[in-house]
């Protein structure tokens, strides 16, 4: 049987910490707790579970925060958890069972993070694998023959775990007002960054947040080392941020961007919804229309489905075809992503 450290990073989670501890602790070898500047009671919940409680001074940086909590560990192997995570009893069998049986070989482990459409983040699924469980030490071994060479990537195993995800609220104030500092600091953000930006943006964010983010993502339009996903995706903030700011010439720029790169739902329902706002109702359900059965989504899984479904109800009923407007009002209520 493997040995496992539990690492988390903790602020303020006194609601939380024990429901997850209570889940998992009987798991674990080993529990390590960082604090990150709690000022409830958070240390004291997890002195029930551990002595192994550190402070980590807050640099804004959850991946130095998470790292250092990793340089405490002690086992074989690695599980790292939010306190907002909880595993029901199905799955604690399951995770028993898989540390009863894990080969030596297998260097993470990825589990499904479930429950995540409730609570509107940056998630289009509302089961996906994550990563969740590492090797502390990794072995490097040579293969091949001839012109032999060390094996670097992972042997990753995708397990049958599933991780119930209850948060307390929603982190999107917290996300995209860290976005904004570190975009606004002119320090570059990966592919993977960019994406969950615009991701989170066309999923929770507010019309506030769209105008902050407006100038990164035009600059982004405008970068050639971004590829043609990311000017795509770029584009379709920049266009949401411009019809909410009335410039009609930026949106047409960057909507039509968007369109020359074969279109994505989010950007028909921009157009949609310019239209809507001009009482041109023809032109807007053939948008909306687009949304819903033309095209994919590229951000925000309900830009394809109950987003553009409102709209055409919305602009059948103003033009006075009540029938059809509550049809596409019942299709939208009974839509659900898939």
């Amino acid at each position: 049987m493997i040995t496992i450290s539990l690492c988390m990073i903790v602020k303020n989670e006194e609601k939380l910490l024990a429901r997850c501890l209570d889940s998992v602790a009987d798991l674990m070898d080993e529990i390590i707790i960082v604090d990150t500047g709690s000022t409830d009671k958070t240390k004291e919940i997890a002195a029930r579970y551990t002595d192994k409680i550190y402070d980590f001074e807050w640099i804004n940086d959850f991946a130095a925060a998470r790292n250092f909590a990793f340089s405490k560990a002690g086992m074989e192997y690695i599980y790292s958890a939010d306190a907002d995570e909880v595993l029901d009893e199905e799955n604690r069998k399951a995770f028993m069972e898989l540390k009863k049986t894990l080969l030596p070989e297998i260097d993470i482990v990825q589990m499904y993070y479930g429950n995540q459409l409730s609570f509107g983040t940056i998630y289009n699924f509302d089961k996906e694998l994550r990563p969740k469980l590492y090797k502390r030490l990794r072995t490097f071994t040579w293969a091949e023959p001839i012109h032999e060479q060390v094996i670097m990537k992972p042997v990753i195993y995708d397990s049958d775990v599933i991780i119930t995800h209850m948060p307390e609220n929603n982190h999107k104030d917290r996300d995209l007002a860290a976005f904004a500092r570190i975009t606004s600091s002119g320090e570059p953000i990966s592919k993977r960054l960019h994406n969950i930006y615009a991701k989170e943006l066309f999923v929770s964010g507010e019309d506030k947040d769209f105008l902050n983010a407006a100038e990164f993502f035009e600059g982004s339009c405008q970068d050639t080392e971004r590829s043609m996903d990311e000017i795509k995706e770029a584009a379709c903030v920049a266009a949401r941020a411009a019809r909410l700011n009335g410039d009609l010439a930026k949106f047409l720029k960057y909507a039509l961007k968007v369109v020359a790169c074969d279109g994505c739902a989010e950007i028909c329902c921009e157009l949609g919804q310019y239209f809507l706002e001009r009482k041109d109702f023809d032109e807007a359900a053939v948008w909306f229309y687009n949304a819903a059965y033309e095209t994919e989504c590229i951000l925000n899984i309900h830009s394809s489905g109950d987003i553009p479904l409102r709209g055409l109800a919305e602009c059948y009923r103003s033009m006075g075809n009540k029938e059809q407007a509550d049809e596409y009002e019942k299709l939208a209520t009974e839509w659900k992503p898939e």
